[in-house]
């Protein structure tokens, strides 16, 4: 899922990045609010990772994610 797409989606998201990430609190998703940055930089700060795992883990959410968003798409279109 493409950078633009989780900022447009990022209300219903959210509830996925706190499943994911559960040290993050509310007030950290709505700084997020959306910014691949921010979601790095909130994960490297409460969970003590380094940034290019903090970095590694959002790229396979956001990989899971698409994977997701495909395999609905096919269903519907099957449908």
């Amino acid at each position: 899922m493409n950078t633009d797409r989780i900022k447009g989606q990022w209300k219903q998201l959210k509830g996925k990045v706190k499943t994911q990430w559960g040290k993050l609190t509310d007030d950290d998703l709505d700084v997020i609010a959306g910014q691949k940055d921010q979601l790095v930089g909130r994960i490297q700060e409460r969970y003590g990772f380094e940034k290019e795992e903090a970095q590694r883990q959002v790229d396979e959410w956001n990989r899971t994610l698409a994977e997701e968003e495909e395999r609905e798409q096919e269903l519907r279109r099957a449908s």
